[in-house]
């Protein structure tokens, strides 16, 4: 669960779909061994956006799964998504595909290092060799096992995989049993599926948050467009947070703002899933669009540039509030986005104070807030507000 210590949560149960839908899913089984797997990885037909960001496993629990699957012992499946021909992303099973791909190359990504890390893959679509090879990012993988008695020592503590001698080609050929998923129907929405598996089987354990998944399943350049927003002190400056939520809850702000931007004419309930939509249109973005995005949340963080970290924190809650925030990034966006033109007003402190503490607005931001009404009518309010001539 994302931390709710600086954004409000919003209770919109009331304005959510609860709906089962029925689906058409071929799931097929594939046994795959170590080294196809590693090469699927290495050549990118298997690809984990989101992942390679957050690797959160230290080298004890790698290890254990290496040697289990050394000694034979059976892992859990792995399930991947074909998004298409020799393409697939993964669902569940990033830390144990990273584990052992990491194993192979035999290097390990330092823990105080990951973040640093994230920047780089974001920048260059993955780890390269220089970086892979840099003691500073990485540290040699050998095996940390304990012995299974007191006075025992486990012969394979210590080994990496140029050291497994006879057992190297025994571990190279064990296999993975692999679930290749493809949604057949509904064909309206061809990824429904797939996020509902993806929630399903991260029930367990630490739950992903909805854009936690949403990272994974819908990577884009788009993603990595606001993803470089994410990270810039001005923005960081108004939510009030030096770094990025752990769970991706500023990158869901961000998302939700430019969703809204673009399709809040075809808005209707749920929340969850106009993002998850909105994600996969977002993801055919020509470059053109995803460039003007950008540039147009640069001039509106160049309009907020007065404002502090409490502009968008709710007078009744004492938090940053998603509601506020995405209501005012449309209704001073709207008019530029429609002649694709940026922002040259400046934001007024005071018109934005008066919107706050509207009546009609305060319980839109308040009460049901995904309900197309009050969605309706925070957009309504802060054009009214903000975008009113001074006297």
């Amino acid at each position: 669960m994302a931390n709710p210590e600086w954004f409000e949560a919003e209770s919109d149960e009331e304005g959510e779909d609860f709906s089962v839908r029925e689906y058409d899913v071929t799931a097929v089984p594939n046994d795959f061994n170590i080294r196809t797997i590693y090469d699927f990885v290495d050549s990118g037909v298997v690809t984990m956006p989101g992942f390679q960001r957050n690797y959160v496993w230290d080298q004890k629990r790698a290890s254990k799964l290496i040697e289990s699957l050394i000694i034979g012992l059976p892992i859990p499946q792995i399930f991947l998504y074909e998004e298409s021909r020799n393409k697939f992303s993964v669902i569940d099973g990033q830390q144990r595909l990273m584990s052992i791909y990491y194993f192979k190359k035999k290097r390990f990504p330092r823990m105080e290092r990951r973040a640093a890390l994230r920047k780089i893959v974001d920048a260059k679509g993955g780890v390269p060799a220089e970086v892979m090879g840099d003691d500073h990012y990485f540290t040699n993988f050998n095996l940390q096992l304990p012995a299974n008695l007191p006075g025992q020592v486990n012969r394979f503590n210590k080994l990496n995989y140029d050291t497994l001698e006879d057992y190297q080609a025994t571990f190279d050929l064990r296999t993975v049993r692999n679930v290749v998923i493809r949604q057949n129907s509904p064909d309206d929405d061809d990824d429904s599926s797939i996020y509902e598996i993806f929630n399903r089987l991260n029930s367990g354990g630490i739950n992903l948050t909805p854009q936690e998944i949403r990272v994974s399943l819908y990577h884009s350049r788009f993603y990595e467009m606001i993803d470089r927003l994410n990270q810039l002190p001005k923005w960081r400056q108004l939510v009030g947070q030096v770094e990025p939520d752990l769970h991706a809850k500023d990158i869901e702000i961000l998302l939700r703002a430019f969703a809204m931007l673009w399709y809040s004419g075809e808005y209707k309930p749920s929340m969850t899933r106009f993002l998850n939509l909105s994600s996969r249109r977002f993801k055919r973005f020509k470059e053109e669009d995803i460039n003007y995005c950008h540039d147009l949340f640069l001039s509106f963080l160049d309009a907020c540039e007065t404002l502090d970290g409490k502009a968008f924190v709710s007078r009744l809650g004492k938090r940053f509030n998603i509601s506020t925030f995405e209501a005012v990034f449309v209704a001073f966006a709207s008019g530029p986005f429609s002649a694709r033109e940026l922002i040259t007003e400046k934001m007024d402190y005071l018109k934005l104070e008066g919107l706050k503490s509207n009546p009609d607005f305060v319980s839109a931001t308040q009460t049901s807030t995904a309900s197309s009404s009050n969605v309706a009518l925070r957009q309504k309010k802060a054009k009214e507000l903000l975008l009113l001539a001074a006297p």
